[in-house]
Parts: structure tokens; C-alpha cells; sequence
């Protein structure tokens, strides 16, 4: 046998593994066909009714096995017809909105089946253009204005980077000191750091760092007032996305300019609790059961209204529906953001109504990634924003007036 390993002969004796495989027409692929195998010469033979029952086993596992395989074709077939389906609904509301809406912006926008296309999303083609046209542009910004406002963030830059440069600046900048400049230029980097990480186009290095860096800045120069507040670089993220940059700026400024987001930006605490106050009616109209449960935790609609609102649940849902959402937020307004945390909490009200103050602020923060258009939208469809024949407006106006006396809304 030595002799034989070194110089390669092999015995003439038949191996095991030959004689048990040598009436197999195919080699195993797995061990589930090791199971057909005959026992080892050495070994006593199978008894037939073992042998038996062992290929029934082996057929049974094979049509098993085919049968998974047939779901999961039949599965992918179905999810690439959803898919051509969809892209073909797309490309046709694509073809609608810009050939038939657009260029007839004033007469269609506000028509019945202009409104139920904006539900359904925009295209991506469009949404950005349809955007701009939505927001408006009320403060009459121009491309010129950008580039004026730019270029003065870049010198503000070029100044805090300079060592030579740490004396105060021209103090037109609403009173700001030198340390609340640079705070908020340190923010700026901090936060643009931070949005969409997954994306990786906005941090240092990524094709839009730059962009959004420029976009925020130059928002600083031109609301000096209100300055960079975190929560903007999502919004200026997500509208660069579907804008060129001097559009994103615009759309920008007089998004941010709307009096639910100026309040917010602004911390108008006042005008704050007036909105949690109206959002607060319209919860218990809609869900008295989850809203006793949040009171009885001690759980303040400001917890998770904050973060949804600052940036327009950019950050706290999958970014194709965020879009879905901004989508319908330019159509309706503020309201609708409103009507979005509610569609989000009756979605999820069996789940938090067995959660504690903890366990639901967790919840908030982060939306499940799996959530999906279809679901939220369809939960939205059912809030009912009329409270004893009042809407949104009317709710909000009435707490406004009733503020300086007292409301016990407002204290709730």
C-alpha cells in the first residue's frame, strides 16, 4: 500500500464510495439525496421496506423543492409585472403631467383630476417643477439673488477660516455675535454630515456636499434673523434632489417662509402650542382610544410632531415616501402634515397602545423602513379633518383668538 501511494497505482480492489454510488445514474448534489445511498459494503444491507421509505422521503423532499421553486418564480413574475406596470403608469402620468398640466399650470392645477393625479405621486420627471409651482415664489427671489447671497456665505467662510479675520464682522447680520456666526456655520457641517448618510452624495466628498453646504449658507445671508436651524439641511436635501440649485434655493426660502414652518423655525413657542393644540383636537376626534392612552403616559404631541414637522418626515420616513408626502403637502398645505401624523398613528395604534411613554417616543423617532406607501396613504384617507363642522383653518384661527385668554386647549 506504501508503494502504491508513492508511486500513484491504485488496488485493484474497488473502493466503497465506487461500489456504493456504482448504480446511481447522478452524482448527489446535496444531502438530502444521500438518503437514496446504499449502506457501506461492510455494512448490512438495507432492508427493502427502509430503502423504501427513503425514496418516498427523497421524492417527497424533491417535490417539496419544486414547489418552492415554482412559488418563487411565480412570486418574481408577479413582482416584475408590478414593476412594468408600474414604470407604464408612470411614464403616462409623466407624459400627462407635462404635456396637458404644465403648460396649462393656472386652469388645471385646482381641477378634480389634476387633484386625484397629485394623490396618486408625481412623477419624478415633474415633481420638482410641480413643486416650485406649488410653493410659489411670494419673496420674488432670483437666481441673481442667490449668487449675491452665496457669495456673501463664502466670504463669511473665507473669514471664519482666516486667523487673521476673528474680529467682529459688519453686525448687519441681525445682532449675531461672532460665536453665534460660527456656532451655526459649525452646525451647518455638523448636520450636513448627518443627512441621508445612507445616500452617501452629502457628506465631505459626495457629489452634493457642496451644493447643500452652498444652499444653507447662503439661506444664513439671506434670513439673517432666523439663521440655520437643525432639521433644514433635510428639506434643502431632498429638494435638491429634484431641483437645479438656484430653483432648491428658491423653493427653499419660501418653503421655510410658510407660517407653520416659520413658527416652527423660529420657535415661536406660542404659535407652536397653537398648532399642537389644533393637531390635539383632530387626534381625539379621530383616535380617542390611542389619544387617552398618550395622556394617560404623559406623552405631549410635541415629542414627535417636532422632529416630523422640522423636516417634513424627511428624516423619519423611507425618502420615496417623504416625497409622497411632500407631494401632497404642496397640494394641501399645512393641514396636511397634520392629517399625515395622524394617518402614521392610526396606522400604528394597536402597536402603541401596548407601548409605554418610552417605548412610543422610540417608536416616532424612527418609523419602520418597511412601511409602505400604500399603507400610509390609506391610512391617511380615512382622518376626518373636521371637528363639530370646523376645519383645520377654523380650528387654528379659533385657538389663535382664544390664546390670550386663557384656552385650556393650549394647556391641555
Amino acid at each position: 500500500m506504501e508503494y502504491e501511494r508513492r508511486s500513484g497505482h491504485t488496488s485493484n480492489s474497488t473502493s466503497p464510495k465506487k461500489n456504493v454510488r456504482k448504480n446511481l445514474d447522478f452524482e448527489p448534489l446535496s444531502t438530502t439525496a444521500l438518503i437514496l445511498e446504499n449502506r457501506p459494503a461492510n455494512l448490512p444491507a438495507k432492508p427493502e421496506e427502509e430503502a423504501q421509505k427513503h425514496r418516498q422521503q427523497y421524492e417527497e423532499m424533491v417535490a417539496q423543492a419544486k414547489k418552492r421553486e415554482l412559488k418563487d418564480a411565480q412570486k418574481r413574475k408577479k413582482q416584475l409585472e408590478d414593476r412594468c406596470k408600474l414604470e407604464e403608469s408612470i411614464g403616462n402620468a409623466a407624459l400627462t403631467w407635462s404635456q396637458e398640466i404644465l403648460p396649462n399650470w393656472q386652469s388645471m392645477c385646482s381641477s378634480k383630476r389634476v387633484r386625484d393625479l397629485w394623490w396618486q405621486g408625481l412623477p419624478p420627471s415633474v415633481r420638482g417643477k410641480v413643486w416650485s409651482l406649488a410653493i410659489g415664489n411670494e419673496l420674488n427671489i432670483t437666481d441673481e439673488l442667490y449668487d449675491i447671497c452665496l457669495a456673501r456665505a463664502k466670504e463669511k467662510w473665507n473669514a471664519f477660516v482666516a486667523p487673521t479675520a476673528a474680529v467682529e464682522t459688519e453686525s448687519e447680520d441681525a445682532g449675531l455675535s461672532h460665536a453665534d456666526r460660527e456656532a451655526s456655520l459649525e452646525l451647518i457641517k455638523l448636520d450636513i454630515s448627518r443627512t441621508f448618510p445612507n445616500l452617501c452624495i452629502f457628506q465631505k466628498g459626495g457629489p452634493y456636499h457642496d451644493v447643500l453646504h452652498s444652499i444653507l449658507g447662503a439661506y444664513t445671508c439671506y434670513r439673517p434673523d432666523v439663521g440655520y436651524v437643525q432639521g433644514m439641511s433635510f428639506i434643502a436635501a431632498v429638494l435638491i434632489l429634484n431641483l437645479d440649485t438656484a430653483d432648491a434655493f428658491i423653493a427653499f426660502a419660501n418653503l421655510l417662509n410658510k407660517p407653520c414652518q416659520m413658527a416652527f423655525y423660529r420657535v415661536d413657542h406660542s404659535l407652536m402650542l397653537t398648532y399642537f393644540a389644533a393637531f390635539e383636537v383632530f387626534f381625539e376626534e379621530n383616535l380617542p382610544k390611542l389619544f387617552a392612552h398618550f395622556k394617560n403616559n404623559n406623552l405631549s404631541s410635541d415629542i414627535y410632531l417636532i422632529d416630523w414637522i422640522f423636516t417634513l418626515y424627511s428624516k423619519s420616513l423611507p425618502l420615496d415616501i417623504a416625497c409622497r408626502v411632500w407631494d401632497v403637502f404642496c397640494r394641501d398645505g399645512e393641514e396636511f402634515l397634520f392629517r399625515t401624523a395622524l394617518g402614521i398613528l392610526r396606522l400604528y395604534e394597536d402597536i402603541l397602545t401596548h407601548m409605554d411613554f418610552i417605548h412610543i417616543a422610540q417608536f416616532l423617532t424612527r418609523l419602520p423602513d418597511y412601511i409602505s406607501a400604500e399603507e400610509i396613504f390609506s391610512s391617511i384617507t380615512t382622518i376626518n379633518m373636521n371637528s363639530k363642522n370646523k376645519k383645520w383653518p377654523q380650528v387654528l384661527q379659533a385657538l389663535q383668538k382664544g390664546q390670550d385668554r386663557g384656552s385650556p386647549l393650549l394647556k391641555r
